[in-house]
């Protein structure tokens, strides 16, 4: 008979747990994270308490090490892609450094709640605990990922609706035509808030207006600036592309300011994109002192629009205007007569010897498939017609120039006689009327025939606003036309008969010239049809 033995169960206490969840074998290495939204003396003094508790609170823990204190300051909580030091606090983490993270809140931690999760189920992946004080919460817990979507949904809606709130403010300020100053070359902004020119750097503002006016390109300003020595706003001798353009576009050299030109699309991501009309923008004129008069500046815009353009002129050909060209004219106003394609300038080279000539692009590329009878233009040759026919037109000014200028207002305005005058007596007319229909209206209520009246004029004065209102912008274009016809009118008298061709001068007035065989070239003048 087997001897049945007595069954006994004995416990094993269980290991010190640690604050991680985990089982405690050595000191945990603890870290902390600090962070304040601004730069302001305020909160880097908040800033400097933080790192100072946490300091003191790990170091006060006899089962803790430090592992440092991680602090970024003067950045949003909203996105982590510029938070340096949270960014190599987590890479200590992966690397196994930091077993626990203290922080004041999840607001301190991310506004973000994508980021937020994301970034605490990386760290619990790996054993790795955050505490969050204020809201009491430990996310290696079981509750802890409902918990933080919850706080973290509230700290989001807390920072989307602070970023309405100075949104608003903006566009309040920006209503009412107030605005920060950029660091402008050209402009400083004095303690009273007074913005002043500062004469050496305006000259060279003036400097990139006059020039590109006369043919340079943007590269050729580059060189030249340089060379010149220059200085950019920063003092150095570093011109860039963009910074050129910018200068030539910014509507702040005559004075005024169109406020609200990008917008950030959303206080999480921060991207920030050009307004394409998805906001409301806001101009402002005669903000402060033009440096580029209006004529200049709207004759540039034109010019830019007009560089900026190039498309190809032929279908089924690879030939097109091609970008614009400052080392030579004619590169981008000789065309054929034939096939509308562009001239290019080629070197040819037979026996020995060099000749320039100008050549249809199309020919060039695809021989005679689409166009057939363009003539080959001896450089030489192509100067002296070009020369030879604008002398025959000089010594005819008296006689045609008026009626030419004349033509090219009408067509670069747009308008001629727009009826604008008329618009506004009769708006005037009308006006008058309804104050004396109003007293009439005021001693017979009853009248019908009043009200129909009263009716009318303010629905035909309705319709004549809105026939003004779309005839404002071509009239805004005036002090461009008028520039631009004294500038015509100034080249045609400089034209004396022993003027010779140059590039420079070819580029002031003519728009573009059309090759129509060895021994004709047709002319066309800026603004002319």
């Amino acid at each position: 008979m087997m001897q049945t033995t007595e069954r006994r169960v004995r416990m094993i206490p269980a290991a010190q747990q640690t604050a991680t969840g985990t089982t405690q074998t050595k000191k945990l290495r603890v870290a902390a994270y600090c962070r304040v939204s601004t730069d302001s003396d305020e909160q880097l003094t908040s800033y400097e308490a933080q790192k100072s508790y946490y300091t003191e609170k790990i170091e006060a823990n006899p089962d803790w090490e430090m592992a440092g204190i991680y602090a970024d300051e003067g950045i949003s909580g909203t996105g982590l892609k510029k938070r340096k030091e949270f960014n190599r606090m987590i890479a200590a983490c992966k690397r196994g450094r930091i077993n626990l993270i203290l922080t004041k809140s999840l607001s301190r931690f991310a506004r973000n709640t994508v980021d937020c999760l994301a970034t605490v189920r990386t760290l619990k992946a790996n054993s790795i605990g955050v505490i969050f004080e204020k809201e009491n919460i430990n996310t290696l817990t079981e509750s802890s990922e409902f918990l933080i979507t919850l706080f973290s949904g509230f700290a989001q809606a807390e920072s989307e609706s602070l970023s309405q709130n100075v949104l608003w403010g903006k566009r309040k300020r920006m209503e009412s035509g107030e605005f920060t100053f950029p660091k402008l070359l050209g402009y400083q902004k004095n303690d009273d808030g007074t913005i002043e020119i500062i004469p050496e750097e305006a000259e060279t503002v003036r400097y990139i207006y006059r020039r590109y006016l006369e043919g340079a390109s943007i590269a050729t300003l580059k060189t030249e600036l340089i060379a010149t020595e220059r200085p950019t706003k920063k003092g150095t001798l570093n011109w860039g592309h963009q910074a050129i353009q910018n200068i030539l576009a910014n509507e702040k050299y005559i004075g005024d300011a169109l406020l609200q030109k990008t917008f950030t699309q959303d206080p999480i991501s921060k991207k920030v994109i050009k307004n394409q009309g998805e906001r409301p923008m806001y101009y402002v004129e005669n903000h402060h002192a033009a440096i580029v008069p209006r004529d200049i500046y709207a004759r540039v815009q034109e010019e830019l629009a007009r560089r900026n353009s190039k498309r190809k002129t032929m279908e089924n050909t690879i030939t097109e205007q091609g970008k614009y060209s400052s080392k030579y004219a004619l590169s981008e106003l000789l065309v054929c007569g034939e096939c509308g394609s562009p001239y290019r300038r080629v070197t040819w080279s037979r026996n020995g010897t060099k000749r320039i000539v100008w050549r249809c692009t199309s020919r060039l590329e695809n021989g005679t498939k689409f166009c057939q009878h363009s003539p080959t233009m001896e450089e030489e040759k192509l100067h002296s017609l070009i020369m030879e026919q604008l002398h025959d037109f000089a010594s005819t000014q008296q006689e045609v120039l008026p009626t030419l200028l004349d033509h090219i207002t009408q067509v670069v305005s747009g308008q001629g006689d727009d009826g604008c005058e008329q618009l506004q007596d009769r708006l005037l007319e009308i006006t008058n009327r309804q104050a004396i229909l109003l007293e009439m209206v005021l001693e017979d209520m009853d009248n019908p025939d009043l009200s129909a009246q009263m009716q009318s004029l303010a629905e035909e004065k309705k319709v004549l606003q809105t026939q003004l209102d779309s005839l404002a912008p071509k009239r805004h274009t005036q002090p461009s036309v008028e520039s631009r016809v004294a500038q015509i009118a100034h080249w045609v008298q400089s034209l004396q008969p022993e003027t010779q061709y140059s590039d420079d001068l070819i580029r002031q007035a003519i728009q573009q010239i059309t090759v129509q065989d060895s021994e004709t070239v047709r002319i066309k003048f800026k603004g002319a049809t």
